[in-house]
């Protein structure tokens, strides 16, 4: 019980810093997506964009939180998300987008660093998310209810909707709050319990049906749980002792770009109502094509 506690103790620092810096990017992105939709910019966008994100099943406007999402980060593209009307089936769409698809530079930065290339990681991750859009839009059926839309009415005053704007933040704040000090703890549990190295040897058997080696289960349990910055930092890691080659660090990077943070970004969009199975079986079917694609058409001919 002490160490459990430790945990939960270790994490408010933690999760209070990660909160601040991340409610520093949403906040102004939702005031600035807020005003664009109350003075018509967003519906501006729209008409140009519509021709396009209709083949999505989409609206013009969540061009927005894609491109927020691409450039910032899945924070971003959620302050987004819930500052425009959708529908769960757009939401679904979006927020897959977003987690195939997020904070490009960074993240693609980092896989240049293990031996992948900047521009290949980027172009892939964004065809592929729109690839995704389009099949789901096709496949995926009606879903009832309506996303979390917390922006006001279209005929509101400017005064009601910046009311409106403020409470919305408090809502989100503590939202944000909330899964960030979840995530801490779990972080912690897992490092005070060192359950990183057994679930990684339960996962080696794995590895082969996803077309990796079997010792890539600890960089792809990292890589999944903590993010693909520390995947690829444990990956540097073995890189330099001689454990992983170059190769297949690479071999993983095809896999985690699609299926990385899976236990953040499911957590974030679930908690908004975005069914957890639709993204994990969607990140992981798409991580499967990707990896296998790439080794059928590579493959060297005898």
């Amino acid at each position: 019980m002490e160490k459990i506690f430790d945990c939960f103790k270790q994490a408010v620092p933690a999760s209070w810093k990660s909160t601040r810096w991340l409610l520093k990017l949403m906040i102004p992105i939702s005031l600035a997506v807020t005003l664009m939709q109350h003075f018509g910019i967003l519906a501006w966008i729209a008409t140009w964009i519509n021709p396009m994100f209709v083949h999505f099943g989409l609206p013009g406007e969540s061009a927005v939180a894609f491109i927020s999402g691409a450039a910032a980060g899945t924070y971003a593209g959620l302050a987004v998300m819930m500052s425009i009307p959708l529908t769960m089936k757009q939401a679904s769409i979006l927020a897959l987008m977003i987690a195939l698809c997020h904070a490009l530079p960074m993240e693609c930065a980092v896989n240049k660093k293990t031996g992948s290339s900047f521009w290949n990681m980027a172009v892939i991750r964004i065809v592929m998310a729109l690839l995704c859009a389009f099949t789901l839009n096709l496949l995926l059926p009606e879903i009832a209810g309506k996303y979390i839309y917390l922006g006001a009415e279209a005929d509101s005053s400017l005064a009601e909707v910046t009311t409106t704007w403020v409470l919305s933040q408090v809502k989100m704040s503590l939202m944000v709050m909330l899964i960030i000090f979840t995530l801490m703890v779990v972080q912690r549990m897992l490092e005070a319990y060192r359950l990183l190295d057994s679930l990684s040897r339960l996962l080696s058997p794995l590895m082969l049906f996803f077309g990796l080696p079997r010792h890539a289960s600890y960089m792809w349990l990292v890589g999944n749980v903590l993010g693909i910055s520390y995947g690829s930092a444990v990956m540097l890691e073995l890189e330099e002792k001689g454990l992983v080659t170059k190769d297949e660090a690479n071999d993983v990077n095809y896999h985690l770009i699609m299926n990385h943070s899976m236990l953040e970004d499911t957590i974030v969009f679930a908690a908004t109502g975005i069914s957890a199975i639709l993204l994990i079986t969607t990140r992981v079917s798409f991580a499967l094509l990707l990896v296998w694609g790439r080794k059928l058409t590579t493959r060297k001919k005898p």
